[in-house]
C-alpha cells in the first residue's frame, strides 16, 4: 500500500547501513513497546516521555469514536448555525487549517475557518466574515492555558453575549485535555459540548486526536475513512515489519542521517490540493528536532526553483495525487535529482490518504529525534518568548505602554533595530545583514502582519529574491503564529538560522475583554519578546518596522533588499 520512493544518489548506502543498524537494535519493537531509552538515559525525561507516546495507537481509541464524532455535527446545524470558528495555536490549530484547505466544506457541514493570530486587522476580518449567532466557536487547547487562544474567546464570548446573553455557551465547544483550566472554564459558561482528549498525546502529534477529529467531523469529512488510512500505515509500520520496509522507520532514517550529512534542510513542494501539508509538518519537524544545537530546519511555501539556486543542504519532499499530479513540479524535482539532489516522492490516492501522512510523519519525526539525539517530545525553548512577553505585559499593565529602544537606522519610513554595523542606507544595512548568510544557513522571515494574501505576496517575493541571490533556504512564519512551530528551532535549533523580524503599526486596535492591554499591544509584546530571546541566545536578527502603512512598507523593504543584495 505504500507509495513512498526515494531517490538518495551517494546517500542510500549511509541510509541502508543506518536501516540494518536499526534492525540489529530492535528499534522499531522498542518503539511499539514505548521504550524512552531510544531518545534519553535520564530517568526523569524518560518519565515524561513514557506519558508523550499516546499517539502510537491513537487510531484504535478514536476508531471507536469516529460514529459519535460523525453524529455531533448534527446538533448545530439543527440550532441554525452554519459556521465554525477555531480558535488555537499550533497542534491545536494546523491540522485544522490542512483540512480546511485540503477537503473545503462538504455539503449540509459548518465553514470552518482557524484563527491562530493576535493581529487586530485579521481578527476583525474573521469576526465580520462570521456572525456571532450563525456561528459555533471551537476553543482548542492541550493544556487550556493558551495565552491567544484564551484572549480570542474572551473577545468572542463578548460578542455572541451581547446577543444571546446567558445562552452564549450553547456557541462554544471545547477540545482540551482532562482536568484544565479550560474544562473548568467550559463547564462555568455553559458550553455546548467538552471534547476530552487522551492525555498522553503532546500537542503536535494530535492530528489524528480530537483536536484534529473534531474540526474533521465539523467540516463534513469522513472521519472513520481518514482513521482507517492511518491504521493501514501504523500496519505497515508494525514492530514485525523488517525495518527496510517500514515506512514510518525508513523516512525517519532518511531525514536523520541525510541531517547527519549536511541536508537539514527539509524543503516540501506538495501539489494541488495537499499544498497546505507543509504548515503541519513544518511545526512537528521544527519543534520536535530543533533544540540542543540540532535541528531539521523545514522549509515551507517556498516554491521550486532551478538546481542552480540550491546549495548543498536540501532535501525534497514532493507530495502528489494520482492522476492530478503537476506537470511542472515533476520536471523541476527530476531536474533537482539529476542535480545530484535527493528527492522523497509519496503519492496519495486521494485526500483521506492525509491520515496515512500525519501518522507517517510523526513517526519518522520521532525517528529523526532519536539518530539526532533529542528528544522529540519537548519544546525546551519555547517557554523563554513567553516569559518574556510577560514580562512586558507587566510592564504595559504599569506603565501602560511597551519599553521602547531606540532604532539603529530610520530612513524611507522604516526603522532598523540591531546590528547595522554603521550603515548610512537601508539599502547597506539589509545587504550587509543578509550577505551574513552562509552556506548551509537559513534566512527566516519572521512578519508580525496580518497574513493576508497581498502581504504574503510581497514577502514571498523578498524571500526569493534572498534565497535566489545567496543560495540559502528561506522560511516565511506570521507572528505569533510560528512561535508555536517554528520558534523553538529558532532559538534552541542550530545557530544556522539569520532572522528578519518585520513589525508595523496597526491601523486600528481591538480590545480584549477582561485585560488592561490590546491585541495589538499583545502582538506587539509577542514580537520584542521573540526579538529579546532571540538576542539574548546570540542570534543574528534585525528588526525592520514599518510604520503605518503596511503595504507601502513591504514594498520599500523588498525594494531595499533587492538593492542591498546587488551591492
Amino acid at each position: 500500500m505504500d507509495r513512498q520512493t526515494a531517490a538518495l544518489g551517494r546517500y542510500q548506502p549511509a541510509v541502508e547501513e543506518r536501516l540494518r543498524a536499526l534492525e540489529r537494535q530492535r528499534v522499531p519493537a522498542r518503539l511499539w513497546e514505548r521504550d524512552p531509552s531510544l531518545w534519553t538515559a535520564d530517568p526523569a525525561r524518560q518519565k515524561a516521555i513514557k506519558n508523550r507516546l499516546g499517539w502510537l495507537t491513537v487510531t484504535e481509541a478514536m476508531a471507536a469514536q469516529s460514529r459519535n464524532l460523525a453524529d455531533f455535527l448534527r446538533g448545530p446545524r439543527r440550532a441554525g448555525l452554519s459556521h465554525a470558528l477555531l480558535l488555537g495555536m499550533g497542534g491545536s490549530s494546523l491540522c485544522p487549517e490542512v483540512l480546511r484547505l485540503t477537503f473545503g466544506v462538504a455539503p449540509g457541514a459548518l465553514d470552518l475557518r482557524v484563527l491562530d493570530t493576535t493581529d487586530p486587522a485579521a481578527i476583525r476580518e474573521v469576526a465580520e466574515a462570521a456572525g456571532p449567532i450563525r456561528t459555533l466557536h471551537v476553543v482548542s487547547s492541550k493544556s487550556g492555558t493558551t495565552g491567544e487562544t484564551l484572549a480570542l474567546f474572551r473577545f468572542f464570548e463578548d460578542r455572541v453575549r451581547a446577543v444571546k446573553g446567558t445562552a452564549a455557551g450553547e456557541h462554544f465547544v471545547a477540545i482540551t485535555d482532562p482536568g484544565t483550566p479550560l474544562e473548568r472554564l467550559a463547564g462555568e459558561r455553559g458550553f455546548r459540548r467538552v471534547f476530552l482528549n487522551p492525555p498522553d498525546i503532546g500537542g503536535r502529534y494530535s492530528a489524528l486526536s480530537l483536536f484534529g477529529l473534531v474540526p474533521a467531523a465539523l467540516l463534513g469529512i469522513d472521519v472513520g475513512e481518514l482513521i482507517r488510512r492511518a491504521d493501514r500505515l501504523l500496519r505497515a509500520s508494525a514492530s514485525g515489519v523488517p525495518v527496510e520496509k517500514n515506512p514510518g522507520v525508513r523516512l525517519g532514517v532518511i531525514l536523520g542521517e541525510l541531517a547527519a550529512a549536511g541536508r537539514d534542510k527539509v524543503t516540501f513542494a506538495a501539489d494541488a490540493p495537499l499544498s497546505s501539508f507543509g504548515t503541519w509538518a513544518e511545526q512537528l519537524l521544527a519543534e520536535s528536532t530543533g533544540k540542543e544545537g540540532k535541528g531539521l530546519v523545514p522549509v515551507e511555501g517556498e516554491p521550486l526553483g532551478d538546481p542552480e539556486v540550491y546549495g548543498e543542504d536540501r532535501l525534497f519532499v514532493h507530495l502528489s495525487l494520482e492522476g492530478r499530479e503537476d506537470p511542472s513540479a515533476r520536471n523541476r524535482l527530476e531536474a533537482l535529482e539529476r542535480g545530484g539532489h535527493p528527492v522523497i516522492r509519496i503519492r496519495l490516492t486521494d485526500p483521506l490518504d492525509l491520515g496515512a501522512e500525519f501518522f507517517r510523519w510523526e513517526l519518522a519525526t520521532a525517528v529523526a529525534g532519536m539518530l539526532l539525539g533529542v528528544n522529540p517530545f519537548d519544546e525546551p525553548n519555547v517557554q523563554e518568548s513567553k516569559d518574556n512577553t510577560d514580562r512586558l505585559l507587566q510592564e504595559v499593565r504599569r506603565a501602560g505602554r511597551l519599553p521602547q529602544e531606540r532604532p539603529a537606522l530610520t530612513a524611507d519610513g522604516l526603522a532598523l533595530t540591531g546590528d547595522v554595523g554603521g550603515a548610512q542606507t537601508l539599502e547597506a544595512a539589509l545587504g550587509a545583514h543578509l550577505k551574513r548568510a552562509r552556506a548551509g544557513d537559513y534566512v527566516a522571515l519572521m512578519a508580525y502582519l496580518n497574513p493576508s494574501p497581498a502581504y504574503r505576496e510581497i514577502l514571498q517575493a523578498i524571500r526569493l529574491a534572498i534565497r535566489d541571490a545567496r543560495r540559502v533556504a528561506t522560511t516565511l512564519g506570521f507572528g505569533p503564529r510560528f512561535l508555536h512551530s517554528t520558534g523553538q528551532l529558532h532559538k534552541g535549533g542550530p545557530g544556522s538560522g539569520l532572522f528578519l523580524q518585520i513589525t508595523a503599526e496597526d491601523a486600528a486596535d481591538l480590545p480584549i475583554p477582561g485585560e488592561a492591554y490590546t491585541f495589538g499591544l499583545l502582538k506587539a509584546a509577542q514580537a520584542l519578546g521573540d526579538f529579546q530571546a532571540q538576542r539574548e541566545k546570540g542570534r543574528r536578527i534585525l528588526r525592520v518596522h514599518l510604520g503605518a502603512d503596511v503595504e507601502a512598507g513591504l514594498h520599500r523593504l523588498r525594494a531595499a533588499v533587492e538593492a542591498g543584495l546587488k551591492e
